[in-house]
């Protein structure tokens, strides 16, 4: 194994990863960015206004990403699992 090849699949891996985080993510900063904006025009300082939403945000994307984060982490697995031999060498 070449570090080219180390680079590479580490390269592929934490592209995997962020991909599989975003929707989440994403989720959570556009509804923290409207929850601060409504807190900004009403003046409202309430920490949980914050929080729940946010939350209920994360989860809403988690169950309608869920399967195609699934999808994108199997084929990721599968060729792992497939390339072993080549990896060995």
């Amino acid at each position: 194994m070449s570090p080219e090849f180390i680079t590479g699949y580490f390269l592929l891996a934490i592209k995997t990863a962020i991909l599989l985080a975003a929707p989440m993510l994403v989720a959570g900063l556009v509804i923290g960015v409207l929850v601060s904006m409504f807190q900004a025009a009403t003046q409202i300082n309430e920490m949980t206004l914050v929080f729940v939403p946010k939350m209920l945000g994360v989860a809403i994307a988690l169950l309608v990403f869920f399967p195609w984060m699934l999808k994108l982490i199997v084929v990721f697995t599968q060729n792992l699992i497939k390339d072993l031999p080549m990896y060995i060498r």
